[in-house]
């Protein structure tokens, strides 16, 4: 099990450097290979009809360009140079989405409605469409690195599972794995038989993680996630996709909120 093709989205705002760093740290973690793919809007903000120069928009993905390549040079990474012809919003969204499927994992900016040159829903496409997993940096996250200490959010559904394995490279060094366990009554371990164990399941692969079992209901589940992560200062959560949100969660507290609110990178499945 392992990462050996990482894909970083890049476009022409600051934060797009700090996520470039970050992925540059990952790929020279994994021993992969890093692909840079340059997509952003043409559009000025919400309107539909207001456009950017395209000598504006070529600009921007030259320096995009040269920024990605000084940075794997200087780390000597193998690397792959990708950019989607601006467009309309289902050509931008669907070749985001479709490039995504060609790599191990995806590498996103969370949004930001003040800064982003993406569709609001762009990270949201990638993450039902392309069938891999999705890290999404959040906005005020100043690290080039990140995985020490990983929150893992367990419902035991289909997508958390997913997530679970998809995240075990990032978590090999961590020095803390905490699994939030967010099943309701009828899902909870001790009524299984056999006696299922996703903490067994991480031992196995020599990662030390530990069980916490907080009392969560459907107002919850979104605050137990981001108090704990802000409490033990996580630099990883780990959690299924599932658009409707956690088993018993409510559609609008959903892993939607979760992607907006975090303060630590999230790895999500689909």
């Amino acid at each position: 099990m392992s990462l050996k093709h990482l894909l970083v989205h890049l476009d022409s705002t600051e934060r797009a450097r700090l996520r470039l760093e970050l992925a540059v740290t990952l790929a020279k973690r994994c021993g992969a290979v890093l692909t840079g793919v340059f997509a952003e809007s043409a559009h000025l903000g919400p309107s539909i009809v207001a456009m950017r120069h395209p000598e504006r928009m070529e600009s921007a993905l030259a320096e995009a360009r040269a920024a990605f390549e000084a940075k794997v040079s200087a780390a000597r990474l193998p690397n792959e140079w990708w950019a989607v012809d601006r467009g309309d919003y289902g050509h931008m969204v669907g070749w985001t989405v479709q490039c995504c499927r060609y790599a191990d994992l995806a590498i996103f900016g969370q949004y930001d409605p003040a800064a982003s040159r993406v569709p609001a829903d762009l990270v949201e496409q990638v993450l039902i469409g392309s069938g891999r997993p999705l890290l999404v940096i959040p906005s005020q996250w100043h690290e080039s690195d990140m995985g020490r200490r990983v929150l893992v959010a367990w419902t035991g559904s289909r997508e958390a599972a997913r997530a679970v394995n998809d995240s075990i490279p990032l978590m090999q060094d961590a020095e803390e794995v905490t699994v939030v366990a967010l099943q309701n009554g009828d899902d909870a371990n001790g009524a299984l038989t056999p006696p299922v164990d996703i903490v067994a399941h991480l031992n196995a692969h020599g990662i030390a993680a530990r069980y916490e079992r907080p009392p969560v209901d459907a107002t919850s589940a979104v605050d137990v996630l981001l108090n704990r992560a802000a409490e033990m200062e996580a630099d990883l959560m780990v959690m299924g996709g599932r658009q409707q949100g956690f088993p018993f969660a409510v559609q609008s507290r959903s892993v939607r909120e979760i992607m907006r609110a975090t303060a630590c990178p999230v790895l999500l499945s689909h």
